[in-house]
């Protein structure tokens, strides 16, 4: 059963930090691609960052490029988002998430390419 719980989500001051963690119970973790999105109420999610696996090419929203930074630990099966210098549209609720094609080398910022979920974790900037 696959299933990514993610964690540190909570609420900032405009210019802070937040790191947030996704941990996931999946075999093929390190294969596969892992991404974070986001999303408003009322408003289609959006994404923010992904990660290939292997040779871990990044990519990133223009809206939080500098200031978001993902990672992941595949020892550990997780996966990782520093957000930096925050402001108040970056509250939403944060979401992980498996691509659903195992050895991709390219990824995603297209949420149908993603078929595994995780909850979300809340973050709230306010200024």
């Amino acid at each position: 059963q696959v299933q990514l719980v993610e964690s540190g989500g909570g609420s900032v001051q405009a210019g802070g930090s937040l790191r947030l963690s996704c941990a996931a119970q999946i075999r093929t973790f390190s294969s596969r691609t892992m991404a974070w999105f986001r999303q408003v109420p009322g408003k289609e999610r959006e994404f923010v960052s992904a990660i290939t696996w292997g040779d871990h090419n990044i990519g990133s929203a223009d809206s939080v490029k500098g200031r978001f930074t993902i990672s992941r630990d595949d020892a550990k099966n997780t996966v990782y988002l520093q957000m930096n210098s925050l402001k108040p549209e970056d509250t939403a609720i944060y979401y992980c998430a498996a691509d659903r094609t195992i050895y991709s080398r390219r990824w995603s910022p297209n949420r149908l390419h993603y078929e595994y979920w995780g909850r979300g974790t809340q973050v709230t900037v306010s200024s």
